[in-house]
């Protein structure tokens, strides 16, 4: 079941911003051996799941396939403030989202695609394996 974010309150207005305006996100799997892999990257929020995309034979994808246990989180402030983390269970899918998906995606994210003077296309080519993670809880500061 997907988290609610209540917006109403000044932690959950604090989420809801990141969430639009943060660029990168760590996603931490598990390794076989219990060990955490914490793992920069691009996500989009849709209101149920983080959206994120990585390149098929990655370690987050090897790990999820063995256990699908994860979270993100923010970088947070300098002085410990501004905490974020989702944690939840992920899955992945190498279907590629709807079309609406993708374009909001990557409206968040054209100015990436252009720095790293590529395309939408040879990013997806790369980055072909989607995961949705689907929080569970939220917790922060």
């Amino acid at each position: 079941m997907a988290i609610t974010i209540d917006t109403s309150t000044e932690f959950g207005a604090q989420v809801q911003r990141r969430l639009a305006n943060e660029q990168i996100g760590w996603l931490t799997t598990v390794r076989s051996d219990g060990m955490p892999q914490p793992a920069p990257v691009w996500f989009h929020w849709d209101g149920e799941t983080l959206l994120i995309f990585s390149e098929p034979t990655s370690r987050k994808v090897r790990n999820l396939a063995a256990n699908p246990k994860a979270s993100l989180h923010f970088n947070c402030g300098d002085d410990g403030e501004n905490v974020v983390v989702f944690t939840g269970e992920a899955r992945t899918d190498d279907a590629r989202p709807p079309a609406e998906r993708l374009d909001a995606y990557f409206k968040k994210y054209d100015a990436g695609v252009k720095q790293l003077n590529t395309t939408r296309e040879s990013l997806m080519e790369t980055y072909s394996t989607a995961i949705y993670l689907t929080p569970a809880r939220v917790t922060g500061h």
